[in-house]
């Protein structure tokens, strides 16, 4: 059917929350719902009302008692890694050379290449994310197969092959040229296609030489549309290493912007080690650094300090990082935000939460005019979450008295079983996974509601 009405708990997100209790930044419908016609979102309010404005042929799918929020999104991770996560005792350079360089040579390969981006994108769907912003390999190969893998599931994706010629594995090195053109052609061939978004990927400053540097930013500024990612002061040798490859740059974040990667579509895996100075520089420019909770912890990296990049007016988002990450779940992503700011005295409220998992990093985008909140002309992707997934949540449930508690519970407790359902565009896509998950949904019409 073109025309459906989800019914549920619906939570969405107008503005971020300025306190725990800034009811303003948020609506919440108790017996809410959303209207999708086609591949878009016609309409959000109560049910009463939007059931009643119903045609006959309408599909409504009953979600009580589970609230329906935007579909989440993950701002930074890579697909090749999807193998390596758990990679025992390593921290971040030895762990690249160890596990990851090995694991990523395997993308050669169109075959495995094909099979891991279809489990990948699966899930995703499985946690409830519905775009999210990875790296691929070095392999022309490899991006064909993530962007084949979103198309398939008419997801909203970004992404982009890392181009990386120097301190890596002949395998899995290009040049400053081939990188170039491989990434010229494959804009070429994906950017704007269905829903897809490309992303220019040097890997970070330790393994692109300067010629290769000089070649993204002459593709930066010859595509302006796309996205740029790379990572920046993850670990403490990294920032010595990189910086003793670039001596005349005043610092690890000055590398970057003196080939004029720095801007508001700038993404910047980690920056952990930042200078006050250079959080400044990101300010200006407008660049995205992006928490990623999960990963700093594996990998004993260090902790992201949210206050001072608030204090200096600088963007960020927050991502899994698999494989570094340790989870798909962005809500698992998010339960280790929370003791990452809790170590440092910051507080991270549960609404701020799931602000950042919607709008926030949807914003940070700026792709929140169509993805992030619920809002009739946005598009179509939903995730709809149980908090009494488990045993265990169930009986803490019970002691639940406000929104904010059970979001908390969510939050701390939650994984892709919580995850009831997801849709993608209009269409319902966890049920019709490989392994289906119990949606807890009725499904009727509208015709069947008047007729009862």
């Amino acid at each position: 059917m073109s025309k459906l009405l989800l019914r549920g708990r619906v939570l969405t997100f107008v503005d971020e929350p300025q306190s725990a209790d800034d009811a303003s930044s948020y609506r919440y419908f108790e017996d809410g719902a959303v209207l999708v016609e086609h591949d878009r979102i016609a309409a959000v309010g109560d049910y009463a009302a939007l059931a009643s404005a119903a045609d006959v042929q309408t599909q409504i799918v009953d979600h009580r008692p589970n609230l329906i929020l935007p579909g989440l999104i993950d701002t930074h991770l890579h697909f090749p890694q999807t193998q390596a996560i758990a990679s025992y005792g390593a921290q971040l350079l030895e762990w690249l050379n160890t596990y990851i360089f090995v694991e990523e040579q395997k993308f050669a390969s169109t075959a495995h290449a094909d099979f891991i981006a279809g489990r990948f994108m699966d899930e995703l769907l499985r946690n409830g994310t519905t775009t999210a912003a990875a790296y691929c390999s070095v392999h022309r190969e490899s991006v064909d197969a993530y962007f084949a893998a979103a198309e398939k599931r008419n997801m909203l994706m970004i992404g982009g092959k890392v181009m990386m010629d120097c301190n890596a594995p002949d395998a899995l090195r290009d040049t400053a040229q081939s990188g170039y053109d491989d990434t010229k052609a494959l804009i070429a061939k994906w950017h704007g296609r269905g829903r897809a978004h490309y992303a220019i990927s040097p890997r970070f400053a330790i393994t692109s030489t300067p010629g290769q540097m000089e070649m993204s930013r002459e593709l930066v500024r010859e595509h302006p549309e796309c996205y740029v990612q790379t990572h920046l002061s993850e670990n403490r040798d990294e920032v010595t290493y990189a910086t003793s490859l670039y001596p005349s740059a005043k610092d690890y974040t000055d590398i970057y912007a003196s080939y004029d990667l720095l801007g508001s579509k700038m993404l910047l895996g980690h920056c952990i080690f930042l200078s006050d100075r250079e959080i400044s520089a990101l300010a200006e420019s407008k660049s995205v650094a992006v928490f990623c909770p999960t990963s700093n912890l594996f990998l004993g990296s260090g902790l992201f300090d949210r206050d001072r990049f608030r204090k200096l007016g600088a963007r960020y988002s927050v991502a899994t990082d698999v494989g570094g990450g340790t989870s798909f779940s962005m809500l698992e992503t998010m339960a280790e935000a929370y003791k990452v700011l809790h170590l440092q005295g910051q507080r991270l409220s549960p609404f701020n939460s799931y602000y950042m998992m919607t709008l926030g990093n949807a914003r940070a985008l700026g792709l929140e005019d169509r993805i992030g909140s619920l809002h009739a002309g946005a598009d179509a992707d939903i995730t709809v979450l149980d908090s009494r997934a488990k045993p265990a949540m169930d009986l803490r449930m019970q002691t639940a008295k406000t929104l904010a508690e059970e979001l908390f519970i969510l939050q701390t407790m939650g994984d892709d079983r919580s995850v009831a359902e997801v849709y993608v565009a209009g269409k319902p896509m966890k049920s019709n996974l490989n392994k289906p998950a119990a949606t807890n949904a009725r499904v009727e019409t509208a015709l069947e509601l008047q007729t009862a």
